[in-house]
């Protein structure tokens, strides 16, 4: 028997993104309920979240980075597996939220991966985006980590993630997402903030998990690769 899903999205300052996004997951047989978690957006998004059916808003004030918005929609979740979404994506369809789901549900993988058009090329040789946010897990993997996550760096949660996932032995699924692109920082935010906000993040990261072990991380992942779903 295939288990429910819960879709879980942070979202901070995408009101112009976020639409396109909750159309792909709102009312989709395979996901038990849809919950967006605005980060103290500024610009509207929880307003636009709010017309739309079927979906779930918490908001937070202050905002709290990627890893506390995932953190109080993991707390909120009522499913034994969670579908982790990012609320920019561009292209996204219902056809890619059941490709990301099929593998964990029906007991191929303990972990399933995008693998968007735009990831950087090096990912695509390797065959696996090791901080993609487009993920599917059961809720049990982060069981262990969940204390973490209160004092995890704002961009952190998917090394630390990845780490839980080796430590399991989890097996990973990479899924190829065709048609699929995630939205460049300076392309949403200007050439400078959007390299600031890059070197953010890649700080966040190697808070997290040294840079000495990230090649370690990836390769190792690469290594529990179960299976890889091609683009349709």
């Amino acid at each position: 028997m295939t288990q429910a899903v819960s879709c879980i999205i942070p979202v901070y300052n995408e009101a112009a993104r976020i639409v396109p996004v909750l159309r792909a997951v709102a009312g989709h047989p395979e996901l038990a309920e849809v919950i967006v978690v605005d980060d103290g957006s500024t610009d509207g998004t929880a307003e636009v979240v709010e017309r739309i059916e079927g979906v779930r808003l918490i908001r937070l004030d202050p905002n709290r980075g990627k890893t506390g918005a995932l953190a109080a929609g993991i707390a909120a979740a009522s499913s034994p597996l969670l579908m982790l979404i990012d609320g920019d994506l561009q292209g996204l369809t219902p056809a890619h939220i059941s490709q990301l789901a099929r593998p964990v549900r029906h007991g191929q993988a303990d972990m399933t991966i995008s693998l968007r058009d735009n990831a950087p090329r090096l990912w695509h040789l390797i065959g696996i985006d090791y901080i993609s946010g487009e993920r599917v897990l059961p809720r049990s993997l982060l069981e262990e980590g969940m204390a973490a996550l209160d004092v995890l760096p704002k961009f952190g949660f998917e090394v630390h993630l990845n780490a839980i996932a080796l430590r399991r032995r989890a097996r990973i699924c990479v899924v190829r997402w065709n048609g699929v692109k995630s939205p460049y920082k300076n392309a949403k935010y200007g050439l400078w903030r959007g390299i600031w906000a890059d070197v953010k993040m890649m700080g966040d990261i190697f808070r997290t998990v040294p840079p000495q072990k990230i090649v370690g991380q990836i390769l190792a992942m690469r290594a529990r690769r179960v299976g890889y779903v091609p683009a349709e």
